[in-house]
C-alpha cells in the first residue's frame, strides 16, 4: 500500500497535463484540420507565414490562392493559417459629404505639417563637429 501513495502524485500530475496541454492542443489541431478540409473557391484566407489571399481552386492536398488581380500561387492545405471574414467597420457609412462622394483627404501633407520638428541650427545634436 505504501508504493501505491508514492505513485498517487505522479498520476494526478499525467491527469492535469492531460487536460491542460493535451486535450486542448489535440481539439486545435482537429479544428485547424476542419478548416482547411472544409476550404471552397472564393474564401478569403491567410496563410500560416501572413500572406492574405482569395482561395481559386483546390486540389488534393493543394490549395491555389489569388494574392492580387491576376497573380495566383500554391500552397498546401497544411499552408492555411485560418479563414478571414470580412468586418465592415461602423463608420464607413457616415464618411463622405451630402451627395454620397467619398472623402478624400490628404493625410500624407498633414502628417508633414504636424510631424515636422522644428529645426534651429544644430541644438540638442549628439555628434561632436571637427
Amino acid at each position: 500500500m505504501q508504493g501505491l501513495g508514492s505513485f498517487v502524485p505522479l498520476i494526478l500530475l499525467v491527469v492535469v497535463f492531460y487536460f491542460l496541454l493535451i486535450r486542448p492542443q489535440r481539439k486545435r489541431q482537429q479544428e485547424q484540420l476542419q478548416m482547411q478540409n472544409n476550404l471552397a473557391p472564393g474564401t478569403r484566407v491567410m496563410t500560416t507565414t501572413g500572406l492574405f489571399g482569395t482561395v481559386t481552386a483546390i486540389d488534393d492536398d493543394d490549395v491555389v490562392i489569388e494574392i492580387a488581380p491576376g497573380i495566383e500561387t500554391r500552397w498546401t492545405k497544411a499552408a492555411i493559417g485560418r479563414v478571414v471574414t470580412p468586418v465592415e467597420e461602423p463608420g464607413d457609412n457616415e464618411i463622405g459629404d451630402a451627395d454620397g462622394a467619398p472623402e478624400v483627404r490628404d493625410t500624407a501633407a498633414e502628417e508633414r505639417v504636424h510631424d515636422a520638428p522644428e529645426r534651429r541650427g544644430d541644438e540638442g545634436s549628439t555628434s561632436a563637429k571637427s
